[in-house]
C-alpha cells in the first residue's frame, strides 16, 4: 500500500511510522490520519511486526534543519469547510488500544495534537532538543484528541494545568522530570537507543504483550478490586497458550523462546 503522508518501513520486527509533511512540520489533517490508521491496520495483520514506533519526518529547507515530531492539527482545515471524514475509529484512542507496543520517537516540537500523540504512545523516547506543549489556548480552544485527560494521569493535574493554561513549551529534560518523557537523550542517540527498545519489546510474547497493554490500560481507570479481576482472567487465559508452554520449555532447557502468538 502506498502512502502520500508518512514513510512505512518494517524493520526486522518493528515497523517504523514516520509523519512525511515536513513543509507543514507534520501537522495532522485527515488524509495524514488515514495513512496512520491504515499503516497500523497493516501492522495489527502482520504477525511479523511486534513493536512500533512513530516519529516525525525534518524539514529541510537549504542548509536549514528543523526537527519537529508534530505540531498538532493542520488549521487550514478549519478554514476549508472543516476536516473530511477520517478513519472509522478515534484514532489516538485506537493507538492507546493497539495490542502491539508503540513508542513516539520525539525528535523536535511535539505540540497540540503532536504532543497528544505522542501520549497515547506507550512509551515517549525523546532528543534533547525537543520541546513539548498544549498552545490551543492561545487561539481560544482547547486541547482535543484528548489532552485534558490524558496529561493530568501522566504528571498529575495541578502540572497539566500549568501546561494547557499557560500554553507554554517545556522542555525534554523538564518532560522527563515531571513523567511527560519516559526517556531523553542526545539527538544522535535517539533512533538507535528507541530502535534498541522497540527491539527489545518485539522479542517478547506476543500475547502476553496485548494482555498486560490491555490489563493496564484497563485497570488503571477503575479500581483495585476490578484491577485484580482482570489480570487474574488474563493470566488463565495465558497459561493455556502454546507460549506459555514455550516459556516453560525453554526456561529448563536454558535456550530463548520461540513465540508462536498462539
Amino acid at each position: 500500500m502506498g502512502f502520500e503522508n508518512i514513510i512505512f518501513e518494517k524493520i526486522g520486527n518493528v515497523a517504523k511510522i514516520t509523519l512525511n509533511r515536513p513543509d507543514r512540520l507534520n501537522a495532522i489533517n485527515t488524509a495524514l490520519r488515514w495513512d496512520l490508521y491504515n499503516a497500523l491496520e497493516d501492522v495489527r495483520k502482520d504477525n511479523n511486526i511486534r513493536a512500533v514506533i512513530i516519529t516525525g519526518a525534518p524539514r529541510i529547507k537549504e542548509k536549514e534543519v528543523r526537527y519537529t515530531f508534530s505540531v498538532g492539527w493542520d488549521m487550514t482545515e478549519a478554514t476549508s469547510g472543516g476536516p473530511g471524514e477520517g478513519p472509522p475509529v478515534d484514532l489516538m484512542e485506537h493507538i492507546q488500544d493497539f495490542e502491539k507496543p508503540v513508542i513516539a520517537m520525539v525528535n523536535g516540537f511535539a505540540l497540540g495534537g503532536g504532543n497528544e500523540l505522542a501520549m497515547v504512545c506507550d512509551f515517549i523516547y525523546a532528543s534533547e532538543n525537543s520541546e513539548f506543549g498544549q498552545p490551543e489556548i492561545e487561539r481560544g480552544f482547547i486541547p482535543g484528541w484528548g489532552g485534558t485527560q490524558r496529561l493530568p494521569r501522566r504528571v498529575g493535574l495541578s502540572q497539566a494545568k500549568k501546561i494547557i493554561l499557560s500554553g507554554d513549551r517545556i522542555s525534554a529534560r523538564e518532560a522527563e522530570r515531571i513523567g511527560l518523557a519516559d526517556v531523553v537523550v542526545p539527538m544522535e542517540k535517539l533512533e538507535e537507543t528507541t530502535m534498541e527498545f522497540a527491539k527489545k519489546l518485539a522479542s517478547k510474547a506476543p500475547l502476553a504483550v496485548k494482555r498486560i497493554k490491555e490489563v493496564m490500560n484497563k485497570g488503571i481507570d477503575t479500581d483495585l478490586k476490578s484491577g485484580l479481576k482482570l489480570e487474574l482472567e488474563a493470566r488463565d487465559f495465558l497459561v493455556s497458550t502454546e507460549d506459555f508452554q514455550e516459556g516453560i520449555v525453554s526456561f529448563f532447557e536454558k535456550r530463548q523462546p520461540k513465540w508462536k502468538g498462539k
